[in-house]
């Protein structure tokens, strides 16, 4: 009998074990050059594939050497399509006796969280509502319309420039709410006809980058209020004048609340 005959020639081939890590090894793996992350348990070396992630590559750095198990399922709504893209990058799991989360997280309030995604989602609120969306759009350009036919028809004096301001200021707060929802790809179901409305709205309306915008606040959701990490409390050299932010000087300040509960 030849070698293997014992098997049978439709027999399936078992997969080799796969090696087992600890998180003293994964995190390790937290540089630009070297970046491993975990995702239900199994672990990635993701360093490479993160120049062409399409959410950009800051959003792996920042989980590089950690769990990011409840953020990938946040991020990407259809998780068979994308875990084809993940086999490749496959180099092991975590060993048996580790926790699912790495150290300094607390698990009970993952699993409130999770427990809490679940109601939600039960709950159907993350279903959206296509007819308020387009009367929601509707209104903007209404209004938008309006303050340009007021200052064409009226002229730029003192009354018209102050109902057009006013008129414009609301339609464009309104016009930044409408773009985020969007933006997170939370209207539609597919993807392209979200990023098609949001970057009409924060492009021709609003006059910003829909790309500038994904790349932030992508980041943003990914490490929420998380110092040198969360560009939205991060702001140096852009929106801060002087050397020092108020994130900065409010941590040395008592009479000041944490800067994670500002938002």
């Amino acid at each position: 009998m030849g070698k293997g005959g014992n098997q049978g020639d439709g027999a399936p081939e078992r997969e080799a074990p796969l090696p087992t890590f600890r998180w003293e090894e994964i995190q390790q793996h937290n540089l630009r050059s070297d970046q491993w992350l975990v995702i239900d348990r199994r672990v990635y070396d993701v360093t490479r594939w993160s120049r062409r992630h399409p959410g950009g590559h800051r959003v792996l750095r920042h989980y590089a050497g950690e769990d990011a198990t409840d953020a990938f399922r946040a991020f990407h709504p259809d998780l068979s399509f994308v875990r084809k893209f993940m086999k490749p990058l496959l180099v092991g799991e975590l060993a048996p006796e580790e926790p699912s989360q790495d150290r300094g997280k607390s698990s009970q309030i993952t699993e409130d969280f999770r427990a809490l995604r679940k109601a939600a989602e039960d709950m159907n609120l993350f279903k959206s509502n296509h007819l308020f969306f387009l009367l929601l759009l509707a209104h903007i350009i209404a209004m938008e319309s309006l303050a340009w036919f007021t200052v064409f028809y009226f002229g730029n004096g003192w009354i018209p420039t102050v109902i057009t301001a006013f008129v414009l200021a609301t339609s464009q707060a309104q016009a930044g709410w409408l773009q985020h929802d969007y933006g997170h790809l939370s209207v539609y179901k597919k993807s392209m006809w979200n990023h098609i409305v949001h970057k009409f709205i924060i492009g021709h309306l609003k006059g910003a980058s829909a790309n500038w915008w994904n790349h932030r606040h992508f980041q943003h959701h990914a490490k929420p209020n998380i110092f040198h990490k969360d560009p939205d409390v991060n702001m140096l050299h852009v929106f801060v004048l002087g050397e020092r932010q108020p994130v900065e000087y409010g941590k040395k300040k008592l009479k000041y609340p944490p800067y994670t509960f500002w938002k």
